[in-house]
């Protein structure tokens, strides 16, 4: 199990980009605000990890997303707008997976 200890925000980065892949299908609302949560947990649960991790670009990236994806204070942008920025944090998600680990395992 070292590949989990080294990518603790594996699986949750994973659940994370589906979603946000889905989410450019017309769904109900209330997907929207259940990606909302997860994203933004996520985002945040990574961003530690990075910033544990030295890698600083994932520390800037996901600080925006989970100010982006926020269910306390949401922003609110059409549809169009939202498809692009989905499917960009879906990538965000996967590459993040794939690229940020911990440098040491204890």
């Amino acid at each position: 199990m070292s590949w989990l200890k080294r990518r603790p925000h594996l699986a949750p980065c994973l659940i994370a980009a589906v979603m946000s892949f889905v989410a450019v299908a017309d769904l109900p609302y209330g997907y929207y605000t259940l990606l909302r949560v997860v994203a933004c947990a996520t985002s945040v649960f990574v961003l530690v990890v990075a910033a544990t991790s030295s890698h600083w670009w994932a520390v800037w990236l996901f600080a925006v997303l989970a100010g982006l994806f926020n269910p306390i204070v949401p922003v609110h942008l059409t549809k169009g707008l939202w498809q692009p920025l989905d499917v960009l944090a879906g990538i965000a998600f996967v590459a993040s997976a794939v690229l940020v680990r911990r440098r040491r395992v204890t």
